[in-house]
């Protein structure tokens, strides 16, 4: 199972010798995986992934990057059981409440999958003769997303999804508590067809990885 970081489309372990123990809570014997924790290079390593990938998804238009969530949507729906039995054995959750948790995610990735096509710009009346005024969505570019353990799949898609959806590329730090659960996020945006780079997920400690995240220049928001 993969639960390391994934960087411009690549599986990789971080060079730290910090290594995170993925524990079952309710049988700490079961240890779902072991992997280094990433460092500050690994976040600027995701950034400038991000800003690498950003000028082309931008140019992409909004209901191509929709259809990229609605594949999404159908791939997960496909292996409902499989998160919901990660996110049951890594976080504790009840299986009857993580599939529930699953299953609003997926509906959460088709509800912006539908937001490509209602990126609505405005016209608007002008005190000049032979004046056009209008108004356009623009995507910020790079952005932060930093999501905690205890919705490790749903959190992660309400982050994301918007803004994959609105031309933005991803670094995303889940909670080195539930790794697994939101590798499989990851894993279903690049069968979805998402291009490398666009969706970025780091492993660590908020006190390293958030903190560099949040002290990026270039990422110009923070969720």
């Amino acid at each position: 199972m993969q639960t390391g970081s994934y960087i411009n489309g690549k599986w990789f372990n971080p060079s730290s010798s910090q290594i995170s123990r993925n524990i079952n809570p309710a049988d700490t014997s079961d240890v779902i995986a072991e992997f280094p924790l990433a460092t500050e290079g690994d976040v600027r390593s995701a950034v400038d992934a991000a800003m690498a990938a950003f000028p082309l998804w931008k140019k992409t238009p909004g209901p191509e990057r929709g259809r990229v969530l609605w594949r999404a949507a159908d791939i997960a729906r496909r292996r409902v059981d499989e998160i919901a039995q990660t996110l049951t054995r890594e976080e504790g959750k009840i299986l009857r409440e993580a599939k529930g948790e699953v299953l609003k995610g997926i509906a959460v990735l088709e509800y912006y999958a539908g937001e490509g096509f209602r990126m609505h710009g405005k016209t608007l009346p002008s005190e000049s003769r032979d004046t056009f005024t209008y108004t356009l969505r623009q995507p910020l570019g790079a952005v932060g997303l930093i999501a905690p353990w205890n919705f490790p799949w749903a959190i992660p898609v309400w982050k994301s999804a918007p803004a994959i959806v609105a031309g933005c590329a991803v670094v995303f730090k889940p909670s080195e508590l539930t790794p697994a659960t939101s590798a499989l996020l990851a894993e279903i945006y690049e069968e979805a067809g998402l291009p490398p780079g666009v969706f970025n997920m780091v492993v660590g400690r908020g006190s390293v990885v958030g903190e560099a995240m949040v002290a990026a220049p270039q990422l110009r928001a923070i969720s």
